[in-house]
């Protein structure tokens, strides 16, 4: 059981822990430079600062408040970096976990295996576990340490919920990708859809937030991941969570149908 999402866990073994060092220099950059913004300008001059930015870029970024630690870690860190960056990261490697065998002519010798197609579909998403793992055990004790070390404590708790809670959102964003992994034979090219897919649905998001029609936002993934909510506030929607995660669900059973009916060359 499962032989199939542990080998292929195994490859990403490596891979997983440059994410995570690459996570945990982008986490200790941000939070080591929070008190030289803080404290180089008034609180009362940066708030109007940030308010003076477009409605777009506020809701893009998250822009509520930079003169806090929690503020300033929601949109710089988590905006740019968890919901964006990791979130792009995963929907390119769901979108390269079927494409790429098939383009690169091993998915024969996969069909070979005495397991169904959508098993294989399953074992295959399941892989992405080990980059999710790494990534969300090493950030939060990186910015909870450093939160500490330069006198700006942050909530054990809202980070430990952020990281939680980040975990429906990635994984449907990689249950995106391989939607796209199934339809499409070339992995370049399932990669690059699902890169423009995010990154717009990213903005449609943004841009479409606080309008009459803020409704059609709620398609994007990102709309169900609120850092500001989780770390200035303590909200947890764990109800947002839970539609992602059956969102997910839907996605990989869908990629499923597809692939277990499709005729590969």
């Amino acid at each position: 059981m499962l032989e199939l999402a542990t080998y292929e866990g195994r490859k990403r073994v490596k891979g997983s822990l440059a994410l995570a060092l690459l996570f945990t220099a982008l986490a200790g950059m941000y939070t080591g430079t929070f008190p030289s913004i803080v404290e180089g300008m008034d609180p009362e001059t940066l708030d109007q600062l940030t308010s003076s930015y477009p409605d777009a870029m506020i809701e893009a970024l998250n822009l509520q408040s930079l003169t806090t630690i929690e503020g300033y870690l929601a949109s710089q860190l988590y905006t740019v970096g968890w919901i964006l960056l990791a979130g792009l990261y995963f929907g390119y490697t769901g979108a390269g976990l079927i494409a790429d065998d098939v383009d690169r002519g091993r998915m024969d010798v996969l069909l070979f295996l005495p397991v169904s197609r959508s098993r294989l579909v399953a074992e295959k998403f399941a892989s992405v576990l080990v980059p999710l793992v790494a990534i969300n055990v090493v950030v939060p004790v990186v910015v909870y340490v450093a939160s500490r070390a330069i006198g700006y404590p942050i909530a054990a708790l809202d980070v430990v919920m952020m990281h939680l809670l980040s975990i429906p959102y990635l994984l449907c964003c990689a249950a995106i990708g391989l939607l796209f992994s199934v339809v499409v034979d070339r992995a370049s090219i399932a990669q690059r859809s699902v890169l423009g897919a995010l990154f717009g649905l990213f903005l449609l998001e943004s841009v479409v937030a606080g309008t009459d029609f803020g409704w059609i936002g709620n398609v994007a993934p990102m709309h169900y991941l609120d850092p500001t909510a989780i770390l200035m506030h303590g909200e947890y929607d764990l109800v947002a969570a839970s539609v992602l995660l059956v969102a997910t669900i839907a996605l990989v059973g869908a990629s499923q149908v597809w692939f277990a009916r499709k005729d590969v060359a």
